[in-house]
């Protein structure tokens, strides 16, 4: 059985609009999780280690306060367009569209004001709880309302988050969550001693400013082949890497499939990822500097933690040879993504 309870965590500034941002709580035997109404964010995840003890995996902060000041998006769900647009333009219908810049020339995570800052309505569910918003034409300089469901699910070990949209102009839509983990605990030194492992034959190269070239690599004989677990501080000092902030090319299937597995040896924590998604963004904090304080008064250096981003190909809507990224009116975006948790 899956216990839902909600209480109230914040209320925004003025300035964000006001309103009461509440906290939903959601525990099994195994894992307890808890999602604020502010941008779905996922702000506590709480997973067994070997010994039977409980420990939060995410990053993320104690307090509403640090969630309304700029971070790096700790745990919330980003859109309309997750990832990077390159010169936040795109063309659909023969119309342009240009939005707003917010990552050197590009645009990032669905702009200067995306999903992952504005309230989202509730409903608690047996086992879960489902996030509703309108995003009206225009939002972020984005076509057409489009209607956005989030619904979180706890079963046993496994997280599950359902995507859904529907829009009433031809729109780009690729929702994700962001939820930076650490197996360790957060506010632990770096991720180096996780193992992570791909389930992917290709990867997408990128230019200085993180868009993908246009080519589909194969992983074969590169950095980027992690189809068999290798632990993440070795690989990076043999590859002489910074890190990693690429996207991986996964199976196009619409059924659910594993596609990454990350464990952390010395607690036994693991998880596993599965998704209907063509694509997963494989992110280890390169841009993470100590400055942010988290929960527990921690602050969070270079590479300590990952994000495992399950998504559509970046710039997708500009490549015609990537995965389509459009959603048409009629049509239904419906994704969803698993995280299992286990010890191993």
């Amino acid at each position: 059985m899956t216990e839902v309870k909600r209480e109230v965590f914040g209320q925004m500034p003025q300035e964000e609009g006001g309103g009461v941002v509440e906290k939903f709580i959601l525990k099994s035997d195994s894992v307890k999780v808890e999602i604020l109404s502010l941008g779905c964010i996922i702000a506590v995840l709480e997973t067994k280690g070997r010994d039977g003890e409980f420990s939060d995996v995410v990053l993320g902060f104690d307090t509403l306060e640090g969630y309304t000041r700029k971070h790096p998006f700790f745990g919330t769900v980003v859109g309309r367009v997750a990832n990077r647009i390159a010169k936040g333009r795109f063309t659909v219908d023969g119309k342009e569209y240009q939005l707003f810049l917010n990552d050197g020339p590009n645009s990032l995570h669905g702009g200067a004001r995306g999903f992952d800052k504005v309230l989202w309505n509730s409903q608690v569910l047996l086992n879960g709880v489902c996030f509703f918003r309108l995003s009206p034409e225009g939002e972020e300089g984005y076509p057409g309302d489009l209607k956005v469901w989030v619904t979180y699910t706890l079963s046993g070990r496994e997280l599950a988050i359902n995507y859904r949209a529907q829009t009433t102009k031809t729109t780009p839509v690729n929702l994700t969550n962001h939820a930076y983990f650490n197996l360790a605990g957060q506010g632990s030194r770096d991720i180096y001693d996780h193992e992570i492992s791909i389930e992917a034959d290709s990867y997408l190269p990128v230019d200085d400013t993180k868009i993908p070239t246009g080519e589909v690599a194969a992983v074969q004989g590169t950095s980027f082949d992690l189809r068999q677990p290798v632990e993440l501080g070795k690989h990076l000092q043999k590859f002489c890497l910074d890190g990693f902030d690429h996207n991986f090319c996964l199976q196009q299937a619409q059924a659910r499939h594993l596609v990454a597995r990350a464990r952390h040896l010395p607690t036994g924590r693991a998880m596993e990822v599965h998704t209907t998604q063509p694509g997963i963004q494989f992110y280890t904090g390169n841009n993470l500097d100590g400055s942010l304080k988290g929960k527990g008064a921690v602050t969070y250096p270079k590479h300590s933690a990952f994000c495992l981003e399950t998504q559509n190909w970046p710039d997708a809507v500009n490549k015609p040879h990537f995965p389509n990224a459009l959603l048409r009116p009629g049509e239904e975006y419906n994704h969803t993504t698993w995280l299992v948790f286990n010890t191993a």
